[in-house]
């Protein structure tokens, strides 16, 4: 991707984090250590949504894997979903984009943290 594989790796990782807390508490139990995680990312949501996002959008110009763009873009919209209706032009797209895949959440953040610590270890996972 460019020269940017360790930014997207990073923020794969944390906005799967971000997205699927409440099933990663679950399986954590009474030891709240993901909500610990997504407590101290929660003030950096919208600049890895938006990050994700970028890169994303990015990466479908680039000879690289669809299928990690496409959940990098539907990571960032539900990471950004508060600041989309100020975008001009295509605000109103977006916000109802991101609605559509609210009900997905937890599923959106489960795969692109897999796809995330998976690039880490230089496993590209559906490519």
């Amino acid at each position: 991707m460019l020269g940017f594989g360790l930014i997207f790796k990073i923020a794969a990782v944390t906005s799967g984090l971000l997205l699927s807390t409440s099933l990663l508490d679950k399986w954590d139990g009474e030891k709240d250590f993901f909500t610990k995680i997504s407590a101290k990312l929660l003030p950096y949501n919208t600049i890895i949504g938006s990050v994700i996002f970028g890169l994303g959008i990015f990466g479908l110009f680039d000879r690289g894997c669809m299928v990690h763009d496409i959940a990098a873009i539907c990571a960032g919209l539900l990471l950004i979903s508060d600041v989309l209706g100020k975008a001009p032009l295509i605000g109103d797209l977006l916000v109802k984009a991101s609605n559509a895949l609210i009900p997905f959440k937890v599923i959106v953040g489960m795969v692109i943290l897999v796809i995330g610590v998976t690039r880490f270890f230089g496993i590209y996972l559906l490519c």
